[in-house]
Protein backbone atom coordinates (compact mmCIF):
# COMPACT_ATOMS: atom_id res chain seq x y z
CA UNK A 1 0.00 0.00 0.00
CA UNK A 2 2.74 2.27 0.89
CA UNK A 3 4.90 1.52 -2.71
CA UNK A 4 1.46 1.96 -4.22
CA UNK A 5 0.62 5.66 -2.33
CA UNK A 6 4.07 6.84 -3.30
CA UNK A 7 3.61 5.63 -6.96
CA UNK A 8 0.32 7.52 -7.29
CA UNK A 9 2.07 10.36 -6.06
CA UNK A 10 4.76 10.13 -8.41
CA UNK A 11 2.48 10.26 -11.04
CA UNK A 12 0.43 12.83 -10.31
CA UNK A 13 3.89 14.83 -10.33
CA UNK A 14 4.83 13.54 -13.88
CA UNK A 15 1.38 14.09 -15.21
CA UNK A 16 0.70 17.74 -13.98
CA UNK A 17 4.52 18.96 -15.10
CA UNK A 18 4.79 22.00 -16.81
CA UNK A 19 7.78 21.06 -18.76
CA UNK A 20 7.14 18.76 -21.68
CA UNK A 21 8.57 15.16 -21.92
CA UNK A 22 11.78 15.17 -23.51
CA UNK A 23 11.59 12.94 -26.85
CA UNK A 24 14.38 10.67 -25.96
CA UNK A 25 12.49 9.23 -22.85
CA UNK A 26 9.16 7.12 -23.70
CA UNK A 27 6.89 7.54 -20.47
CA UNK A 28 5.27 4.25 -20.69
CA UNK A 29 8.62 2.71 -20.78
CA UNK A 30 9.59 4.21 -17.47
CA UNK A 31 5.83 3.87 -16.02
CA UNK A 32 6.68 0.17 -17.17
CA UNK A 33 10.25 0.44 -14.72
CA UNK A 34 8.02 1.69 -11.95
CA UNK A 35 5.37 -1.03 -11.92
CA UNK A 36 7.88 -3.92 -12.16
CA UNK A 37 10.10 -2.08 -9.32
CA UNK A 38 12.75 -1.85 -11.64
CA UNK A 39 14.25 0.82 -10.30
CA UNK A 40 17.73 0.31 -11.59
CA UNK A 41 16.97 -0.24 -14.90
CA UNK A 42 14.82 2.76 -14.56
CA UNK A 43 18.20 4.96 -13.74
CA UNK A 44 19.90 3.63 -16.41
CA UNK A 45 17.94 4.69 -18.78
CA UNK A 46 16.91 8.54 -17.67
CA UNK A 47 20.19 9.85 -16.51
CA UNK A 48 21.46 10.08 -20.43
CA UNK A 49 18.32 12.28 -20.75
CA UNK A 50 18.69 14.27 -17.82
CA UNK A 51 22.42 15.09 -18.73
CA UNK A 52 21.25 16.60 -22.19
CA UNK A 53 17.76 18.56 -20.49
CA UNK A 54 18.78 19.70 -16.61
CA UNK A 55 16.05 21.94 -16.56
CA UNK A 56 13.10 18.66 -17.63
CA UNK A 57 10.63 18.56 -14.72
CA UNK A 58 9.51 15.23 -15.15
CA UNK A 59 12.80 13.84 -15.77
CA UNK A 60 13.99 14.97 -12.69
CA UNK A 61 10.82 13.83 -11.62
CA UNK A 62 11.21 10.41 -12.34
CA UNK A 63 14.53 9.80 -11.24
CA UNK A 64 13.95 11.55 -7.73
CA UNK A 65 11.37 8.35 -7.72
CA UNK A 66 13.63 5.83 -8.92
CA UNK A 67 16.27 7.36 -6.39
CA UNK A 68 13.88 7.57 -3.30
CA UNK A 69 12.19 3.98 -4.44
CA UNK A 70 16.26 2.17 -4.69
CA UNK A 71 16.38 4.22 -0.75
CA UNK A 72 19.32 6.38 -1.96
CA UNK A 73 17.42 9.52 -0.26
CA UNK A 74 20.34 11.51 -0.68
CA UNK A 75 19.90 11.42 -4.45
CA UNK A 76 16.11 11.59 -4.17
CA UNK A 77 16.46 14.57 -2.29
CA UNK A 78 18.95 16.19 -5.13
CA UNK A 79 16.52 15.78 -7.72
CA UNK A 80 13.66 16.98 -5.92
CA UNK A 81 15.42 19.85 -4.83
CA UNK A 82 16.36 20.93 -8.60
CA UNK A 83 12.51 20.95 -8.76
CA UNK A 84 12.03 23.15 -5.92
CA UNK A 85 14.43 25.87 -7.50
CA UNK A 86 12.99 25.59 -10.56
CA UNK A 87 9.41 25.56 -9.73
CA UNK A 88 8.80 26.53 -5.96
CA UNK A 89 5.42 25.62 -6.09
CA UNK A 90 5.60 22.08 -7.40
CA UNK A 91 3.82 20.25 -4.55
CA UNK A 92 4.85 16.88 -5.22
CA UNK A 93 8.63 17.77 -5.07
CA UNK A 94 7.55 19.95 -2.43
CA UNK A 95 5.57 16.58 -0.45
CA UNK A 96 8.75 14.43 -0.95
CA UNK A 97 11.33 16.62 0.53
CA UNK A 98 9.27 16.89 3.50
CA UNK A 99 8.94 12.98 3.83
CA UNK A 100 12.80 12.38 3.47
CA UNK A 101 13.60 15.06 5.80
CA UNK A 102 11.06 14.58 8.70
CA UNK A 103 13.18 12.04 10.52
CA UNK A 104 17.38 13.60 9.83
CA UNK A 105 16.32 17.19 9.05
CA UNK A 106 13.32 17.90 11.23
CA UNK A 107 13.67 21.81 10.62
CA UNK A 108 13.98 20.98 7.24
CA UNK A 109 10.70 18.98 6.69
CA UNK A 110 9.20 22.00 8.53
CA UNK A 111 9.64 24.15 6.44
CA UNK A 112 8.34 22.46 3.43
CA UNK A 113 5.58 21.81 5.35
CA UNK A 114 4.83 25.21 5.93
CA UNK A 115 5.18 25.77 2.29
CA UNK A 116 2.34 22.69 1.40
CA UNK A 117 0.02 24.66 4.03
CA UNK A 118 0.65 27.93 2.26
CA UNK A 119 -0.01 26.54 -1.29
CA UNK A 120 -2.79 24.31 0.07
CA UNK A 121 -4.55 26.28 3.08
CA UNK A 122 -7.58 23.93 3.06
CA UNK A 123 -5.93 20.37 2.91
CA UNK A 124 -5.88 18.48 5.99
CA UNK A 125 -3.04 16.52 4.96
CA UNK A 126 -0.66 18.96 5.30
CA UNK A 127 -1.56 20.28 8.89
CA UNK A 128 -1.52 16.56 10.42
CA UNK A 129 1.98 16.35 8.77
CA UNK A 130 3.25 19.43 10.38
CA UNK A 131 1.23 18.02 13.87
CA UNK A 132 3.32 14.90 13.40
CA UNK A 133 6.74 16.88 13.26
CA UNK A 134 5.82 19.11 15.94
CA UNK A 135 4.85 15.66 18.34
CA UNK A 136 8.31 14.37 17.32
CA UNK A 137 10.07 17.22 18.81
CA UNK A 138 7.91 16.89 21.89
CA UNK A 139 5.91 19.99 21.22
CA UNK A 140 2.81 19.13 22.06
CA UNK A 141 0.86 22.78 22.01
CA UNK A 142 2.09 23.03 18.37
CA UNK A 143 1.47 19.66 17.43
CA UNK A 144 -2.28 19.96 19.19
CA UNK A 145 -3.09 23.08 17.41
CA UNK A 146 -2.17 21.64 13.93
CA UNK A 147 -3.91 18.50 14.72
CA UNK A 148 -6.72 19.93 15.77
CA UNK A 149 -6.83 22.41 12.24
CA UNK A 150 -6.64 18.78 10.37
CA UNK A 151 -9.32 17.64 12.83
CA UNK A 152 -11.59 20.61 11.27
CA UNK A 153 -10.93 20.66 7.72
CA UNK A 154 -11.39 16.68 7.65
CA UNK A 155 -12.89 15.12 10.69
CA UNK A 156 -14.26 11.81 8.31
CA UNK A 157 -10.37 11.26 7.58
CA UNK A 158 -9.44 9.03 10.69
CA UNK A 159 -5.54 10.07 10.86
CA UNK A 160 -7.33 13.12 12.10
CA UNK A 161 -8.86 12.36 14.51
CA UNK A 162 -6.47 9.78 15.55
CA UNK A 163 -3.44 11.76 15.73
CA UNK A 164 -5.72 14.51 17.85
CA UNK A 165 -6.98 11.91 20.31
CA UNK A 166 -3.79 10.98 21.11
CA UNK A 167 -2.63 14.62 22.35
CA UNK A 168 -5.78 14.75 24.05
CA UNK A 169 -4.71 11.53 25.99
CA UNK A 170 -1.44 12.72 26.74
CA UNK A 171 -2.70 16.13 27.97
CA UNK A 172 -4.63 14.43 30.43
CA UNK A 173 -8.24 15.41 28.17
CA UNK A 174 -9.99 12.30 28.52
CA UNK A 175 -13.66 13.25 27.62
CA UNK A 176 -12.72 15.32 24.43
CA UNK A 177 -10.60 12.49 23.80
CA UNK A 178 -13.09 10.21 24.17
CA UNK A 179 -15.82 11.82 22.31
CA UNK A 180 -13.66 11.81 19.05
CA UNK A 181 -12.75 8.37 19.24
CA UNK A 182 -16.41 7.33 19.77
CA UNK A 183 -17.40 9.67 16.66
CA UNK A 184 -14.77 7.44 14.70
CA UNK A 185 -16.05 3.84 16.25
CA UNK A 186 -19.37 5.13 14.86
CA UNK A 187 -18.56 4.84 11.54
CA UNK A 188 -16.31 1.94 12.03
CA UNK A 189 -16.64 0.00 15.39
CA UNK A 190 -13.49 -2.26 14.64
CA UNK A 191 -11.36 0.17 13.37
CA UNK A 192 -8.06 -0.77 15.36
CA UNK A 193 -6.50 2.39 16.25
CA UNK A 194 -9.33 3.84 17.75
CA UNK A 195 -9.89 0.92 19.64
CA UNK A 196 -5.98 1.18 20.87
CA UNK A 197 -6.83 5.04 21.95
CA UNK A 198 -10.14 4.01 24.17
CA UNK A 199 -8.59 1.15 25.88
CA UNK A 200 -5.57 3.79 26.58
CA UNK A 201 -8.18 6.54 27.37
CA UNK A 202 -10.21 4.64 30.05
CA UNK A 203 -7.19 3.31 31.57
CA UNK A 204 -4.79 6.40 31.93
CA UNK A 205 -8.16 7.70 33.52
CA UNK A 206 -8.54 5.05 35.93
CA UNK A 207 -11.89 3.78 34.43
CA UNK A 208 -10.80 0.38 34.68
CA UNK A 209 -14.47 -1.21 34.00
CA UNK A 210 -14.56 0.71 30.31
CA UNK A 211 -11.41 -0.44 29.31
CA UNK A 212 -12.64 -3.93 29.07
CA UNK A 213 -15.22 -3.65 26.02
CA UNK A 214 -12.98 -2.04 23.14
CA UNK A 215 -10.18 -4.74 24.50
CA UNK A 216 -12.55 -7.84 24.16
CA UNK A 217 -13.04 -6.14 20.62
CA UNK A 218 -9.33 -6.17 20.14
CA UNK A 219 -9.01 -9.94 20.76
CA UNK A 220 -11.82 -10.91 19.15
CA UNK A 221 -10.25 -9.19 16.09
CA UNK A 222 -7.35 -11.06 16.61
CA UNK A 223 -5.48 -8.13 16.81
CA UNK A 224 -2.06 -9.03 19.42
CA UNK A 225 -1.16 -5.71 20.91
CA UNK A 226 1.08 -5.84 23.44
CA UNK A 227 0.61 -2.73 24.96
CA UNK A 228 -3.11 -2.52 24.32
CA UNK A 229 -3.81 -5.46 26.45
CA UNK A 230 -1.59 -5.12 29.06
CA UNK A 231 -3.82 -2.40 30.47
CA UNK A 232 -6.61 -5.10 29.43
CA UNK A 233 -5.13 -7.60 31.69
CA UNK A 234 -4.27 -5.08 34.05
CA UNK A 235 -7.86 -3.68 34.34
CA UNK A 236 -8.84 -7.25 34.67
CA UNK A 237 -6.98 -7.59 37.82
CA UNK A 238 -7.49 -4.74 39.15
CA UNK A 239 -11.35 -5.12 39.32
CA UNK A 240 -10.57 -8.63 40.65
CA UNK A 241 -11.89 -10.11 37.61
CA UNK A 242 -9.27 -12.80 37.68
CA UNK A 243 -10.29 -15.57 35.38
CA UNK A 244 -10.44 -12.32 33.18
CA UNK A 245 -7.45 -11.49 33.40
CA UNK A 246 -5.94 -15.04 33.25
CA UNK A 247 -7.90 -15.57 29.74
CA UNK A 248 -5.58 -12.14 28.19
CA UNK A 249 -2.45 -13.19 29.47
CA UNK A 250 -3.43 -16.53 27.52
CA UNK A 251 -3.86 -14.77 24.61
CA UNK A 252 -0.95 -13.07 24.68
CA UNK A 253 1.02 -16.05 25.24
CA UNK A 254 -0.53 -17.97 22.47
CA UNK A 255 0.52 -15.84 20.42
CA UNK A 256 4.23 -16.19 21.23
CA UNK A 257 4.41 -13.00 24.00
CA UNK A 258 6.66 -14.85 26.57
CA UNK A 259 6.95 -11.15 28.27
CA UNK A 260 7.98 -11.60 32.09
CA UNK A 261 4.89 -8.96 33.34
CA UNK A 262 2.25 -11.67 31.42
CA UNK A 263 3.69 -14.49 33.41
CA UNK A 264 3.53 -12.34 36.93
CA UNK A 265 0.28 -11.31 36.39
CA UNK A 266 -1.20 -14.54 35.69
CA UNK A 267 0.78 -16.36 38.25
CA UNK A 268 -1.17 -13.05 41.02
CA UNK A 269 -4.36 -14.16 39.43
CA UNK A 270 -4.02 -17.61 40.06
CA UNK A 271 -2.42 -16.95 43.77
CA UNK A 272 -5.64 -14.75 44.16
CA UNK A 273 -7.69 -17.60 42.98
CA UNK A 274 -5.60 -19.90 45.96
CA UNK A 275 -4.11 -21.66 42.67
CA UNK A 276 -0.44 -21.58 44.63
CA UNK A 277 0.98 -24.56 43.06
CA UNK A 278 -0.16 -22.62 39.18
CA UNK A 279 1.14 -19.46 40.51
CA UNK A 280 4.10 -20.96 41.42
CA UNK A 281 4.92 -22.36 38.23
CA UNK A 282 4.52 -19.44 36.47
CA UNK A 283 6.65 -17.39 39.21
CA UNK A 284 9.60 -19.73 38.58
CA UNK A 285 9.40 -18.95 34.72
CA UNK A 286 9.24 -15.21 35.79
CA UNK A 287 12.46 -15.96 37.75
CA UNK A 288 14.26 -18.06 34.78
CA UNK A 289 13.32 -14.78 32.53
CA UNK A 290 14.27 -12.12 34.84
CA UNK A 291 17.09 -10.04 34.11
CA UNK A 292 16.54 -7.11 36.51
CA UNK A 293 15.39 -5.92 39.80
CA UNK A 294 11.84 -7.95 39.04
CA UNK A 295 13.11 -11.24 40.18
CA UNK A 296 13.16 -10.14 44.01
CA UNK A 297 9.85 -9.13 43.25
CA UNK A 298 9.12 -12.68 41.97
CA UNK A 299 10.99 -14.30 44.93
CA UNK A 300 8.97 -12.32 47.18
CA UNK A 301 5.73 -13.93 45.85
CA UNK A 302 7.01 -17.52 46.00
CA UNK A 303 7.64 -17.17 49.10
CA UNK A 304 4.23 -15.07 49.95
CA UNK A 305 2.29 -18.32 48.14
CA UNK A 306 4.49 -20.75 50.48
CA UNK A 307 3.03 -18.79 53.09
CA UNK A 308 -0.24 -19.18 52.23
CA UNK A 309 0.07 -23.31 51.72
CA UNK A 310 1.66 -23.12 55.08
CA UNK A 311 5.36 -24.33 53.65
CA UNK A 312 6.87 -21.99 55.44
CA UNK A 313 10.48 -24.12 55.21
CA UNK A 314 10.26 -22.96 51.22
CA UNK A 315 8.53 -19.70 52.26
CA UNK A 316 12.15 -18.62 54.31
CA UNK A 317 14.17 -20.12 51.74
CA UNK A 318 12.67 -18.19 48.96
CA UNK A 319 13.36 -15.04 51.14
CA UNK A 320 16.67 -15.88 51.55
CA UNK A 321 17.00 -16.22 47.92
CA UNK A 322 15.63 -12.85 47.51
CA UNK A 323 17.69 -10.98 50.37
CA UNK A 324 21.30 -12.49 49.19
CA UNK A 325 20.30 -11.39 45.43
CA UNK A 326 19.31 -8.32 45.85
CA UNK A 327 20.13 -6.82 49.59
CA UNK A 328 16.55 -5.84 50.91
CA UNK A 329 16.36 -6.00 54.51
CA UNK A 330 12.80 -6.51 55.04
CA UNK A 331 13.12 -10.28 53.36
CA UNK A 332 15.30 -10.34 56.51
CA UNK A 333 12.24 -9.58 58.42
CA UNK A 334 10.13 -11.70 56.76
CA UNK A 335 12.10 -14.89 57.65
CA UNK A 336 12.37 -13.70 61.32
CA UNK A 337 8.48 -13.72 61.45
CA UNK A 338 7.92 -17.12 59.98
CA UNK A 339 10.77 -18.07 62.36
CA UNK A 340 9.34 -16.74 65.36
CA UNK A 341 5.56 -17.24 65.16
CA UNK A 342 5.32 -20.04 62.64
CA UNK A 343 8.17 -22.54 62.53
CA UNK A 344 8.57 -21.52 67.19
CA UNK A 345 12.32 -21.38 66.24
CA UNK A 346 13.15 -17.85 68.60
CA UNK A 347 17.44 -18.27 68.33
CA UNK A 348 16.56 -18.65 64.17
CA UNK A 349 13.92 -15.60 64.24
CA UNK A 350 16.72 -13.75 66.39
CA UNK A 351 19.83 -14.13 64.21
CA UNK A 352 17.23 -12.85 61.23
CA UNK A 353 15.78 -9.97 63.18
CA UNK A 354 19.36 -8.63 64.17
CA UNK A 355 20.08 -8.68 60.36
CA UNK A 356 17.24 -6.58 59.79
CA UNK A 357 18.19 -3.88 62.75
CA UNK A 358 21.42 -3.86 61.38
CA UNK A 359 20.71 -2.77 57.78
CA UNK A 360 17.04 -1.58 57.92
CA UNK A 361 16.37 2.31 57.13
CA UNK A 362 12.74 2.13 57.17
CA UNK A 363 10.32 4.85 55.51
CA UNK A 364 7.09 3.99 55.68
CA UNK A 365 4.92 4.06 58.68
CA UNK A 366 4.08 0.49 59.46
CA UNK A 367 7.73 -1.01 58.54
CA UNK A 368 9.12 1.75 61.29
CA UNK A 369 6.78 0.32 63.78
CA UNK A 370 7.49 -2.41 63.31
CA UNK A 371 11.56 -1.73 63.43
CA UNK A 372 11.03 -0.02 66.82
CA UNK A 373 8.81 -3.15 68.06
CA UNK A 374 11.97 -5.51 67.19
CA UNK A 375 14.51 -2.46 68.55
CA UNK A 376 12.97 -2.71 71.82
CA UNK A 377 12.31 -6.27 71.88
CA UNK A 378 16.17 -7.52 70.32
CA UNK A 379 18.62 -4.96 71.00
CA UNK A 380 20.17 -1.69 69.41
CA UNK A 381 20.36 -1.18 65.81
CA UNK A 382 24.02 -1.86 66.03
CA UNK A 383 24.10 -5.38 67.59
CA UNK A 384 25.17 -7.90 65.60
CA UNK A 385 27.35 -5.76 63.37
Amino acid sequence: MKTTLRFLLACSMFSHSAHAQSGTVDKNKVMDFFQNQQFDEALSYLLPAVLADTQNIQLLGYLGYANYMSDNTKAAEKYYQDIFNIDSANISAIQYLAIINKNESPDRALQFTRRLIYLQPGKAAHYRSMAEIFRRREKKDSAFLYYSKAYELAPKDYKNGIGLADILIGNKMFLSADSIIQAGLEKDSINIPFLKLWIRSAYEAEDYKTVLLPGERLIRLQETSLSSLTMVFLSYYKLKLYAGCIRVCDFLLDNNFLAENIFFYKAKAWASLKEFSRSNDLLKTCVGLAISKNAEMYYYNLALNYEALKQYKKAVAYYDTAYYLFKNPVMNYNSGRICEINLKNTALAKKYYIEYLSKANPVEADERKAYQYLKTRWGKKDNGR
